[in-house]
Formats: C-alpha cells, sequence, structure tokens
C-alpha cells in the first residue's frame, strides 16, 4: 500500500550493536571483502606510476637522482595521505558509521545550524544518533565564534554546501575516468567495462567475495616481484626513503620534477574510497586491510620497480618504464593477465563510493529522485543505483573512446582525486573544531599541514588542464549544475509552502465538521511541511465539499543522521481540537535507511496515531492548548519495536486463512476493543497494553479510529508545478522553469507516491508561484 518493500529489513538494524562490536570472524570477513571493493583501485596504482611520471616533464638518468626521489615521494605521500590523515584521522570522523563528503557535511549541520532545509525540528535533537558517542557539541572561544559567525551568514552556510557538492562532484567524476584507465586496447577495454557494470546489481557483498581473491592475487604478486626485484638488483634502495631525495630530486628537476608531481599522485587515487565506501564495510576492517595488507604490499612494489630501474638505465622496450618492464621475463604474461583482472576490479570502489554519496545527496535533498535497491539484508549501506550505474557506463565508454590515451585520462582523474581530498580536509578542519571541540589552533595545523600537501599535488595536476585535465571540471559542472538546480528548486518550493500554509484560525472557523461533509475512511494527506497545514488541503477542501472522518497530515522527512532508530521512527501530533480528527504524523528516516514494507508500515501509522490517542495526557475539552504545538507531539515507535504499545490486528473479509488471535495476544497481558459489527472492507482489531483505566474520550476516539481504518484508507498526493512569479530576473527564470522542471519531470516519482493504490489515489494539482 505505502513505500515499496525493501530488499533488507531495515527493522532488524540495532545501533547499539554496530560493527565495531562484531566477532573477529565478522571483521575478517568485512576486511576481507574490502581488498575486492575498496583498495582496488589503489592496489592497481603500480601499473602507471612511474610511467606516467617519467613520461615528458624528466628523465631516468645514470645517477638515479630522478627514480630515487620518485620513490621517495610515492612512500611518503603514501604514508601522510592515505595511513595518516585518512586510516588515523578521517575514518574517526565516520557519521554513526558512515563516510564520505556529504557524512563530514551532515556531522556539521547536526552541531552548528547551518543546514540550507528549514524543515529542522527540536524533538530532532534527541534522536540517538544525532549526537555522536564520545564528542561533545559545545564550543568555547574562537569555536563558539566560528560557530555563531557560521549560523549567522547565509553567504557562508551555502559556500559550505557548495565545497559538500564540489567534492560530491569530484567524486562522481573520478566514477567515470578510473574505470577507463587501463592499458588494454580499446575494444577490449570497452567489452570490459560493459561486464563490470553489468555486474554491479549483484551487490557490493557478492562483487566483494568475486574481487577479493583478484586483489589479494595481485597484491601478492606485485609484493613477491618487488622482493625479488630488492634483493636481486639494489638492496641498498631502501636509502631513497630518506626525505633528503625529494629535496634532490626538485633541485635537479626544478619545473619538470613539479609537473611530474601530477604522475607521483596517482599512487593515491582510491584512498578517498576508504572513507567514501565505510558505510558498506567498517571502520576497524578497513584499517585492518589497510595497515597490514595493502599499504605494505604497495611499499615493497614501489620499492621493488625503483629498484630495477635503478640498474636499467635504457630500455628498448613498448612498456618503456612502466611496470611490466621490471617483471621478470618468465613470469611476465600470467601476471599481465593477473593485472588486467585487477584493473577491472580496481574500478569498483569509485563505482561503489558514487552510489554512497548520490544515495546521500538525495535524501538532503540535493539531488533529483533516483530508484535505490539495497542489496544486502545485513549492511544498510550496500546499494546499487541503476540509473547512477548506467549513466557512469555511458560517460566511461565515451571517455575511453574519446582520449584512447591512459595519460590523459591519468591526468584528468588525478585532478579529480587530489581536489576530493582538498575539499575533505577543509570539511575536516571544521569537524575538528564544531564536532570534536578541539581547538582552532589544531584544525589550523591539520589544514595547514595535509593542505599544503594536497595543494602542491593540486597545482601540478592543474598545470595539465589542456592535457586531459579539464575532464573531470567540466564533468562536475555539469553534476554541480543538477545538484544546485535541485537543491535550490526544493528549497523555493518548501519556502512556498512555509509562506503559504493555512493558519489554525482557518480550521477553527470551519467547525467541528470543517465545513465540510465528512465520509467515512481515513484520509492520508502527503506533505513536506513539519509544522502548519498546507495549502494543499485548502486547495481541495475549497473544490470538493466532503472528507473523510479522520484527517492525517503525513511527512516523510530526511533527518541528517545515517539511521533512525524504529522506536523513534514517528513523531505524532494533533491538529486542532479533539473532535476534529486531523492529526499529523511525521515518519522521520536517516540518509542510509530504507523506506519500510509497504502492508508494516500502513499498520505502523495507525498503530502510531492509536499510541498517541492512548498515551495523550487528558486536557479540558476544547482548550485550545491541544493545536498544534511542535513541543507537544509525541515520539511513537514502530509496531514491531513498540511491545508495550498498541497493536494491530487486521484480516481481509475474503481471507481463507483464520488467524488465531490467542497467537497475537496473551489475554493476561492485553485487552481488546473490537468494532462495531458491520460489513467492512477489514476486520481491525486494536490490541492494548494492561495500564491504568483508559479515558472515556480516548477509548471513544480509538472506537472511531478503527471504523475509519476498516472502511478503508485513501491518499491524496499533491502534485506541484513550480514556475517563477512575474518579475523574476532571468537567471532565476531559467534554473526554475526550464532546469528544475526538467529535472522534475525526468526523475522518479517518490517511492511512497508510486506505491499507493491506483484505485484510492487521488492527485491535486497546484501550481507554486516562486
Amino acid at each position: 500500500m505505502i513505500l515499496r518493500r525493501p530488499v533488507m529489513d531495515i527493522e532488524a538494524w540495532n545501533p547499539n550493536n554496530p560493527l565495531k562490536k562484531e566477532s573477529w570472524r565478522t571483521l575478517l570477513t568485512l576486511a576481507y571483502q574490502s581488498l575486492g571493493v575498496v583498495y582496488g583501485d589503489l592496489s592497481t596504482s603500480p601499473l602507471y606510476v612511474y610511467k606516467s611520471t617519467f613520461a615528458e616533464d624528466i628523465q631516468h638518468s645514470e645517477s638515479n637522482d630522478e627514480i630515487f626521489g620518485v620513490l621517495s615521494f610515492v612512500f611518503w605521500t603514501l604514508t601522510l595521505i592515505p595511513l595518516l590523515k585518512y586510516v588515523f584521522i578521517v575514518l574517526r570522523a565516520d557519521d554513526n558509521g558512515e563516510g564520505g563528503t556529504f557524512a563530514l557535511y551532515s556531522l556539521l549541520c547536526r552541531h552548528a545550524r547551518v543546514s540550507t532545509l528549514p524543515n529542522g525540528q527540536l524533538a530532532d535533537q534527541d534522536l540517538y544518533e544525532y549526537k555522536k558517542d564520545g564528542i561533545e557539541s559545545g564550543n568555547k572561544g574562537l569555536g563558539m565564534k566560528l560557530r555563531s559567525t557560521l549560523e549567522k551568514h547565509r553567504v557562508l552556510q551555502r559556500m559550505l554546501l557548495t565545497l559538500a557538492l564540489i567534492g560530491t562532484c569530484m567524486v562522481i567524476g573520478d566514477g567515470v575516468l578510473t574505470p577507463a584507465i587501463s592499458d588494454i586496447e580499446v575494444p577490449i577495454a570497452c567489452i570490459i567495462l560493459v561486464f563490470l557494470f553489468y555486474l554491479q546489481h549483484y551487490g557490493t557483498h557478492r562483487l566483494g567475495f568475486i574481487f577479493a581473491p583478484v586483489m589479494i592475487t595481485w597484491l601478492f604478486c606485485i609484493s613477491a616481484i618487488g622482493v625479488y626485484n630488492i634483493f636481486h638488483w639494489n638492496p641498498h634502495v631502501y636509502q631513497a626513503l630518506s626525505p633528503y631525495y625529494m629535496y634532490k630530486f626538485l633541485k635537479k628537476t626544478r619545473r619538470g620534477g613539479w609537473m611530474s608531481l601530477g604522475g607521483i599522485l596517482l599512487c593515491i587515487t582510491g584512498s578517498e574510497a576508504m572513507f567514501a565506501d565505510l558505510g558498506h564495510f567498517s571502520q576497524m576492517s578497513i584499517k585492518i586491510a589497510f595497515s597490514f595488507v595493502v599499504y605494505p604490499s604497495l611499499i615493497l612494489a614501489y620499492m621493488g620497480q625503483a629498484a630495477y630501474l635503478s640498474k636499467h638505465h635504457i630500455i628498448e622496450s613498448d612498456y618503456r618504464i612502466g611496470f611490466y618492464v621490471s617483471v621478470p621475463e618468465k613470469i611476465r604474461w600470467p601476471v599481465l593477465a593477473i593485472a588486467i583482472l585487477a584493473a577491472v576490479v580496481g574500478s569498483q570502489a569509485i563505482i561503489t563510493g558514487t552510489f554512497s554519496i548520490i544515495k546521500q545527496c538525495c535524501a538532503l535533498g540535493c539531488f533529483p529522485r533516483v530508484k535505490i535497491i539495497h542489496t544486502s539484508s545485513k549492511i544498510c549501506g550496500q546499494i546499487y543505483i541503476p540509473e547512477i550505474n548506467w549513466t557512469l557506463m555511458v560517460l566511461c565508454l565515451a571517455v575511453t573512446i574519446g582520449f584512447r590515451d591512459t595519460k590523459h585520462i591519468s591526468n584528468a582523474s588525478g585532478l579529480a582525486v587530489i581536489t576530493v581530498m582538498l575539499v575533505t580536509t577543509c570539511l575536516m578542519s571544521l569537524v575538528i573544531v564544531l564536532c570534536w571541540n578541539r581547538s582552532v589552533f589544531l584544525a589550523i595545523c591539520f589544514i595547514f599541514f595535509f593542505g599544503s600537501i594536497e595543494a602542491l599535488y593540486f597545482s601540478a595536476s592543474l598545470i595539465k588542464f589542456r592535457e586531459g585535465a579539464w575532464v573531470p571540471v567540466a564533468l562536475s559542472f555539469v553534476f554541480l549544475l543538477i545538484m544546485y538546480t535541485w537543491h535550490y528548486g526544493t528549497l523555493k518550493k518548501y519556502e512556498f509552502d512555509v509562506q503559504n500554509k493555512v493558519s489554525i484560525n482557518w480550521l477553527l472557523g470551519l467547525g467541528p465538521n470543517l465545513g465540510i461533509v465528512r465520509v467515512r475512511g481515513i484520509g492520508l494527506i502527503h506533505t513536506e511541511l513539519v509544522s502548519g497545514i498546507p495549502a494543499i488541503f485548502s486547495h481541495f477542501v475549497t473544490n470538493l465539499p466532503a472528507f473523510h472522518q479522520v484527517l492525517v497530515l503525513f511527512c516523510i522527512k530526511y533527518v541528517p543522521v545515517p539511521h533512525v532508530r524504529p522506536e523513534e521512527r514517528f513523531l505524532v501530533g494533533r491538529i486542532g481540537p479533539k473532535e476534529y480528527r486531523v492529526y499529523r504524523c511525521i515518519a522521520r528516516y536517516g540518509y542510509r535507511d530504507s523506506l519500510m514494507d509497504d502492508v508494516e508500515f500502513e499498520k505502523d501509522l495507525v498503530c502510531s496515531i492509536a499510541e498517541f490517542i492512548r498515551s495523550e495526557v487528558p486536557e479540558s475539552n476544547g482548550s485550545l492548548n491541544n493545536l498544534e504545538n511542535e513541543e507537544k507531539m509525541a515520539v511513537i515507535g514502530t509496531t514491531s519495536r513498540q511491545a508495550k504499545g498498541v497493536r494491530m490486528w487486521a484480516q481481509d473479509d475474503d481471507s481463507d486463512n483464520e488467524e488465531d488471535l490467542s497467537e497475537v495476544t496473551s489475554p493476561t497481558e492485553l485487552r481488546e476493543i473490537t468494532s462495531s459489527p458491520q460489513v467492512p472492507k477489514k476486520r481491525v482489531r486494536f490490541v492494548l497494553p494492561e495500564s491504568p483505566q483508559i479515558d472515556r474520550n480516548a477509548r471513544a476516539e480509538l472506537q472511531e479510529l478503527m471504523e475509519a481504518r476498516e472502511a478503508g484508507m485513501a491518499f491524496i498526493l499533491g502534485h506541484c508545478y513550480v514556475k517563477t512569479k512575474s518579475g523574476s530576473g532571468l537567471i532565476k527564470r531559467i534554473v526554475i522553469n526550464v532546469g528544475y522542471d526538467f529535472l522534475r519531470r525526468n526523475s522518479r516519482a517518490p517511492t511512497y507516491a508510486s506505491s499507493f493504490p491506483r484505485a484510492s489515489t487521488l492527485e491535486v494539482g497546484m501550481v507554486y508561484h516562486v
């Protein structure tokens, strides 16, 4: 009836038992899977780092200053960025187990009022995950001044959102470029890419088990070859790990060495995936896999290549100074086969990260609605998005066919990677102050240290703008335009709802019958407002003078947390006096939650209202204190988690299977209220827990709610057309009338809307002039 049936059982998820408390077997299993998903791109970087670095800007000389300098840069870059920054610092800034650029933005939105969507409520701050365990939200001194400055200036809030969106768009751009990087012939590469994107619908956990053996074999090969080359060709190559060789390298090569940093940068491509894919695994599993398997294997591989090249200065080979020339000739072809498989797997990390970050954007109103499929019944973050998958495939094929050159694609990927890292560094500096409550000095040290390193690589990548680096900029601009247009239109639409909501006095003026005929049943009116009466309601009753005996203003709202516990799902309140039978119900979801099962959701919705009626504190009849008030909305859990609350038993009249009510209730603990004998569509019973005597008026209200549910439920959906009002500027008219309208017409309808029975659904159209 309402909402699609997901693959996973979101109600079975329990935040009190996170993955970090799971057994070592589970932890090692996730670490094993992460090798095939998270580290594919990072692990295949030895294939092209030296080749890209020595492509044009510098030459490999007899003194070995260049090769040793590059090795020193590679070693310290791998140590400082993936290991120190991400593994030991950034991964700790997870949003209750979720990572990525928008996870950092979500943390900032909770600890400071910087969100641009005005649908926040005080009740949201009481959610279990609203404040991260072990992190204080208070600020003092400069931290307090920084927070107040961000909250006062709307321009700074928009700049913060734009920064998060830029990082998101660059991740998507990297998702297009990374699968295209390979030394394989174009036709074969295209076939492999189509096959790779086809496999995505099987889910992260299955792909992890399939791809992990490939990556483990690949890591074993490159580390073993590296050890062989070190001992066979140059056992003293370890001396090049000294930072002194970086100084010698830059002193000798000067501008050419600086430009070659764009090739060295490729050694850390895929590092951001450790954070972006965090929701698919766990923090500890990712740390274990990188620290004990990936990092030492990569260091040995790069040292082995440098040891070989230090003794081979004139190489007459098509591979030039690439990876394969350092592979012993007897095993070169088997290693080539493994390398091709590893290159295919290497694309998985960024594709998976793109799915995660797109879902976060959708939930926070920054991306058009897409179909999101949960592929795991255990890990909430493992998802698949068909539209994004096939869009990435088409763009990736276009890049592969258009460039036909690994060098240009590598330049483009390098710029995308380092831009995302810079954005993460900037957001992390704010998280250190606003969320971790650390000193501003510590945040400045963080952004100065890591920002300086990344800015150096960024400048080297940007200098090659015309040699392929323009691609991620162009792709990011297109995606940023889409995201900002959708966010701007969504914001203006919500502001129109707020400005045109109907006053409570208008409702009171209609009287108990609302000035219209009240028919049997429940009328469910969907609205995006969290307070007030939507204009769509007055528009409807003005044109149709009949309505249902029970009205529910229903809102599905995403809050800036990954998950909302089932016992905190609903906010229920009353609009107007009791005799009006008008309620507000807000279903709250985190940006990682899947919407609940349709049939169960119907029961939970009705039972949440019944539980609100039962537990409401009696007040004087007709008191205006019963009017809508956010502070007086009650938090009601779902039926499956509200064992002590009202439960509903319902069965169709034409059902052949009679359910034994004794299996549902215990006569010693629960009492039953049955509806008056009629000929309803459904037979409905509310099962109430043993409690003090229920107020007579509450019992009558429950009786009426049951009768309304038996008569059926109708769904009133607003179909809004957003247009600019007269006198608007040219840019606003283009953004709203052209851009937002195009995205709205081509995006998916809300999941719950498409799941409504067509026979009991009524769409009410309105034009919003914003």
